[in-house]
């Protein structure tokens, strides 16, 4: 973690509602006057579409799994170098990873492919991060450490598959089949690097829909926010001000004593809730340490 030039991270896989929570972190730097760093987490794949295509197939002649959640799949060496880099200097590399042709066109590129590495845009007051390894840990590699706050998206697994199922269909292409055939490949991958993250996160919102999703695979369609509630975990956060929560956010209760659940339609205005505060003190202790920074002066 770094103070003078501090790391936010969303970590959640495919679905989870990273979204939504970029768009209200996006409105607090917005309203806090912060510039940020915006960083992909798909960009750390190892492979383009069509490589990982031969991965897939190789392993499966092996009896073996590879997917986009494990670490055979993404390079967490060179998203520790990032982060470890940002906190020391402010500075390092990005590159985009093309889902769709419409991404890919002005790249003059095929979907599935990289854009080139590039420098970090200068004198940034924020890195923050969405993707699937924010929090990851392995034997070699500690990305959660560099991490200021991390931010956990955490859907309960029917719905999860709901949503990829119905995204990667019909967004990005792939059969019903194909999709089924990666939930299943992932499996090893989610329960060993995915789900160990949110218990390092300082926060999760966890969406639980109200209507039935026992069988993910018939669903026509992704139940809405106003089908849900959002449970929202703290860890190692103080001063967490639940009384407020509850005066602002109407039929909001707790749970368990670090646990606060809002309607699904309150999402958003939940996060800028919850999530201000901490962003705020985040860059005022950045501020504090550049203006008590000493200043070359000429000779």
């Amino acid at each position: 973690m770094s103070a003078k030039h501090p790391i936010i991270a969303i970590t959640g896989s495919s679905g989870a509602g990273t979204t939504t929570t970029t768009s209200a972190i996006k409105h607090i730097f917005r309203s806090l006057n912060i510039e940020a760093a915006f960083i992909e987490g798909d960009s750390f794949h190892r492979y383009t579409r069509p490589e990982m295509d031969k991965k897939v197939r190789e392993a499966q002649q092996e009896g073996k799994h590879i997917s986009y959640f494990g670490r055979e799949a993404n390079d967490f060496g060179a998203l520790e170098s990032l982060f470890s880099t940002y906190g020391d200097t402010g500075a390092g590399k990005l590159r985009r990873y093309l889902h769709t042709f419409d991404e890919a066109v002005p790249y003059n590129q095929l979907p599935g492919t990289f854009t080139p590495w590039q420098e970090l845009e200068a004198s940034t007051d924020i890195l923050f991060y969405e993707g699937l390894h924010g929090g990851v840990v392995d034997e070699n590699h500690d990305v959660a450490k560099h991490v200021d706050l991390l931010i956990g998206m955490v859907p309960i697994i029917n719905l999860e598959w709901i949503q990829k199922l119905i995204r990667d269909t019909s967004e990005r292409g792939h059969s019903r089949e194909a999709v089924m055939g990666s939930i299943v490949r992932s499996m090893d991958d989610y329960i060993n690097h995915i789900t160990p993250q949110f218990s390092r996160t300082h926060i999760n919102f966890q969406r639980v829909p109200t209507v039935d999703t026992s069988n993910p695979f018939s669903a026509k369609d992704i139940p809405s926010l106003d089908e849900s509630f959002v449970v929202i975990r703290f860890r190692g956060i103080d001063d967490v001000d639940f009384p407020y929560y509850l005066r602002m956010i109407e039929g909001s209760f707790m749970s368990r004593i670090n646990t606060l659940v809002v309607p699904g339609g309150k999402m958003g205005l939940a996060m800028e809730l919850v999530l201000t505060p901490l962003i705020k003190d985040i860059i005022l202790k950045k501020r504090a340490l550049a203006e008590l920074a000493p200043v070359d002066l000429p000779i």
